[in-house]
């Protein structure tokens, strides 16, 4: 996206898991991201299971159970969604 170029964050299509990992760790970086982040392994199986790209919130209790699924992104990332069901919850 030109979005992206804008502020610099363009990277390679990555080739393995470790160029996967090191775009993760940049973003951590970048944004001071403290929430825990898993990335997806080379055969995107967590995304085929949940339709997670580019991006997708979800909220999964502790039984395993999705309780909270946002739309697909980039347009349908909703935080603001997120956290306001996340108070009323």
């Amino acid at each position: 996206m030109s979005s992206n170029e804008t502020e610099g964050v363009c990277y390679a299509q990555p080739h393995s898991l470790d160029e996967r990992l090191a775009i993760a760790r940049d973003f951590v970086q970048r944004n001071h991201y403290s929430i825990p982040m898993l990335v997806d392994g080379m055969d995107n199986a967590c995304d085929a299971l949940y339709a997670g790209w580019p991006e997708r919130l979800y909220v999964i209790d502790p039984s395993g159970v999705i309780v909270y699924k946002g739309a697909t992104g980039p347009f349908g990332f909703e935080p603001e969604e997120l956290d306001a069901w996340l108070a009323a919850h």
